[in-house]
């Protein structure tokens, strides 16, 4: 499974807010300076995330983002297929029991991938943004007084698309 670069972000902000749910309301400029991501980029990912309605932005001095349910409300598979569209690498699993039932040839292949498909999906589906920090969001704040240095993505599932030349 690949998870975009986009949809990485989208989770590290979703989980920056999840740490600090029920508390204050977020900054862009210090999510990503928790988060350690592009504010440019954060703030597109956060107008998608406002207009699903996972995040909510309120204006003024006290102003920022916030959460909008529960971090234990949201699931994983909900960010990513907003982001990213469809959790399997291999298709929809429509598509895939459509090309077991056509192709006898390669059924037992797609079988398989409808196993991995539906194993991924059952894994993100069942795991909450809690799950993630920890279950109680206060108690993981993370200092945002310090900028931490860039790092590459720790996960070989980040998909960085092809650069045209």
């Amino acid at each position: 499974m690949k998870i975009s670069q986009k949809g990485l972000y989208a989770l590290q902000a979703v989980m920056t807010l999840g740490r600090r749910y029920g508390t204050e309301t977020v900054k862009i400029r210090d999510i990503a300076i928790d988060s350690d991501l592009p504010e440019k980029f954060l703030e597109l990912i956060l107008l998608e995330l406002k207009n699903v309605r996972i995040v909510e932005s309120v204006r003024g001095a006290k102003g920022g983002y916030r959460l909008r349910r529960a971090p234990e409300e949201i699931k994983l598979s909900e960010i990513i297929r907003l982001v990213d569209g469809p959790l399997a690498p291999f298709g929809d699993a429509d598509q895939l029991r459509s090309l077991i039932v056509t192709d006898p040839d390669h059924r037992a292949l797609y079988g398989v991938f409808l196993e991995v498909r539906d194993s991924a999906a059952k894994i993100l589906e069942s795991t909450s943004v809690a799950d993630i920090v920890g279950g109680n969001a206060k108690s993981q704040k993370r200092s945002s007084g310090k900028k931490r240095r860039k790092k590459e993505p720790a996960l070989g599932i980040v998909h960085k698309p092809a650069q045209s030349e």
